[in-house]
């Protein structure tokens, strides 16, 4: 018999990829989500209906939109969030209250539930200030203090609502009997990821023919860790029992690599002919982060398979291809 899925935010990046990767082991699966863009891409139309995928679309930051789930999901990924530096510094009130609401919304109604285990998604930057401020080891385990560097920075509202996150999926899960697995997540990336994101952002400034090309934080790093890497670690994570009650870092502790190789990487791909221009990091931005993936290596074998190099380059070579040819992927 498949197992019963919901995905909660499964129109996003991530949720699709985990969306078409259910879909191929058989699994009955429902999304949840606003479609805030307005309407389902081409995409993921098509996942859907090739798998006859139910699709709830509402405003989960209201109660009522939750009597429309059912009660009896084997698994529930929770991935509904808002997302992106931009938002932080454009509408921090907003990620607070939208973030906040989708959480507790979630939590109230699964504690009523059927539902058997939830994964929650987090992010690396609930420990950032922990690495600025008291130089925490690098790569970084999942036993690493939370902390906020700048309460008062708009940067870390995101961060701020994902600890909030993190802890009621754990507590509730403890007093409303539930199963419950969190998975930070460092730096996924891959193709149609939007444009809030450092390489489709690098990409389309290089397009637009930036010369000098200024390199902001380029002494920085980063582990990036494909989707494609990213999902086969959600994935396993919810459906292992050893994770219960867990929190397990998702990323590649490989990889660990400065934005200025990068950037210089990236323009190598689209030729690059003209100067760079080394430029401080932008407010609120991390100097370094890297995870420790020996817990997820552990509990559930997980090893990255994907190199950023190539990576990088199938990311690239797709936004190559969306900004040249025109499509309208994210319209």
């Amino acid at each position: 018999m498949s197992k019963k899925v919901l995905i909660i935010g499964g129109a996003g990046f991530i949720g699709m990829n985990i969306t078409r990767e259910l879909a191929s082991k058989g699994y009955q699966i429902t999304i949840a989500d606003n479609f805030f863009r307005g309407k389902m891409d081409k995409d993921l139309e098509e996942i859907v209906d090739k798998n006859s995928i139910r699709v709830v679309s509402d405003d989960f930051t209201k109660e009522e939109a939750f009597t429309d789930l059912e009660d009896d999901y084997e698994y529930v990924y929770m991935l509904a969030s808002v997302v992106g530096v931009e938002y932080t510094e454009k509408i921090p009130n907003e990620l607070i209250r939208i973030n906040t609401q989708l959480i507790l919304n979630t939590l109230e109604w699964i504690k009523s539930t059927q539902c058997k285990k939830v994964l929650f998604t987090s992010t690396s930057e609930c420990y950032a200030g922990t690495i600025e401020a008291f130089g925490y080891k690098i790569p970084t385990p999942e036993t690493v203090p939370v902390c906020i560097e700048d309460i008062t920075h708009p940067r870390f509202t995101y961060a701020v609502t994902k600890m909030l996150g993190e802890s009621g999926f754990i507590q509730y899960s403890k007093v409303y009997d539930f199963e419950c697995t969190i998975v930070r997540f460092h730096n996924v990336y891959g193709p149609r990821m939007g444009f809030k994101h450092v390489i489709p952002q690098v990409v389309q400034r290089f397009l637009k023919g930036e010369n000098p090309f200024k390199v902001f934080g380029f002494d920085q790093t980063r582990a990036f860790n494909f989707i494609d890497d990213a999902v086969r670690g959600t994935i396993d994570a919810m459906e292992s029992e050893k994770t219960n009650g867990e929190i397990l870092h998702i990323g590649d502790m490989n990889s660990e690599i400065t934005i200025e190789e990068l950037v210089h990487y990236i323009g190598s791909l689209i030729e690059y002919k003209g100067q760079y221009e080394r430029q401080e990091a932008h407010s609120g931005s991390v100097s370094r982060r890297c995870p420790d993936t020996s817990k997820a290596e552990k509990l559930i074998g997980y090893k990255p398979a994907v190199g950023w190099k190539n990576g990088v380059k199938k990311t690239v070579d797709w936004y190559v291809d969306y900004l040249e040819s025109g499509k309208n992927v994210f319209e």
